[in-house]
């Protein structure tokens, strides 16, 4: 059965709350429950903080011993050089994940601290980003 670890950065925790034009009405963990259900084959777990080191530290523990790691590091994808380089450092690859198309918002928005170091990048399809991440990793 494969491993794989769903992180989320700041914010995601208001999801189905907050701007649901551009993230929907879903939380999370509503979307979440139809995914373990759609996978049952895979062991799925989910790690969401609003705190940069917090991040970091999940990544260190995770990323040597899971089949996978889908991040969406939310705003910290690019302000942190620090979850950029913790990606790097880890063997579990790991798929960046936006639920927005972040190349169609503000341009700070463009830069990514992560994708230089991870397996993929899936952005703009909403909720699925982290559905077609988890099936790279099956």
């Amino acid at each position: 059965m494969k491993k794989i670890m769903i992180i989320n950065g700041p914010n995601l925790n208001l999801l189905g709350k907050r701007e649901t034009n551009i993230y929907g009405s879903l939380t999370f963990m509503e979307f979440l429950d139809t995914v373990v259900k759609k996978y049952p084959d895979v062991e799925l777990e989910h790690f969401q903080s609003n705190i940069e080191g917090e991040l970091i530290d999940k990544l260190q523990d995770v990323g040597f011993s899971y089949d996978g790691i889908v991040l969406n590091a939310a705003a910290y994808t690019h302000t942190s050089v620090g979850i950029g380089d913790a990606v790097k450092a880890i063997t579990t690859p790991v798929v960046e994940v936006h639920i927005s198309n972040t190349f169609s918002r503000e341009e700070f928005r463009h830069q990514s601290y992560i994708s230089p170091n991870a397996k993929g990048v899936i952005l703009g399809f909403g909720l699925q980003s982290y559905e077609l991440a988890i099936e790279s990793f099956i």
